[in-house]
């Protein structure tokens, strides 16, 4: 059952140290079993293998789950690292980190897996380090045309700036939350 691809009956067999057919029909009581007590999860079998997944009718309460205000807002740390990345674009992990004096990797990895930035290309330098830009997600998030609508951050100092472009973002993100239907329009 675990990554997407699930486990096959050879699989299961090595982990539980059974014969496969055994541990395949265990699997079978257990879908069985996750069936009739009507679980939001169920045991598909798929390509061969098992996985375990959503039931398609408690999908929506999932969904409301991984969707609501309260998990989709930003950290702090994200919200610098994306206002950086906002107006520094394209820009790499290391560069970001240099201006926030900070490591980055966990601020970015969730950006990314909120599709507010992504990757855009590789750095012409040693290692060829990925370059982050902002999404056409973001765009819309933050209601912009284009980059080019990003409030002018002025002509300050670094710090100053850094702080005064992640005050600009919060402001346009006070209040606002977007729902998955929403960012799909």
């Amino acid at each position: 059952m675990a990554g997407d691809e699930g486990l096959n009956k050879k699989q299961l067999a090595d982990i539980m140290e059974l014969d496969a057919d055994l541990s395949a029909d265990l699997v079978y009581d257990l879908q069985r079993d996750l069936e009739r007590e009507g679980r939001g999860v169920q045991i598909a079998e798929v390509a061969g293998a098992f996985r375990l997944t959503t039931h398609p009718e408690h999908a929506p309460y999932f969904e409301r789950m991984a969707y609501s205000p309260s998990r989709s807002q930003l950290s702090q740390a994200a919200l610098e690292t994306l206002s950086i990345v906002a107006y520094r674009q394209p820009i790499t992990r290391v560069a970001i980190e240099e201006i926030r004096g900070v490591k980055s990797e966990r601020a970015i990895a969730s950006l990314v897996s909120k599709d507010l930035i992504e990757e855009v290309g590789r750095a012409e330098a040693i290692g060829r380090p990925i370059l982050y830009g902002t999404t056409k997600s973001f765009l819309e998030y933050f209601g912009l045309p284009s980059i080019k609508e990003l409030p002018e951050p002025g002509n300050v100092d670094i710090d100053d700036a850094l702080e005064e472009q992640t005050q600009m973002l919060f402001e346009r993100l006070d209040g606002r939350q977007m729902t998955i239907d929403e960012l799909k329009e």
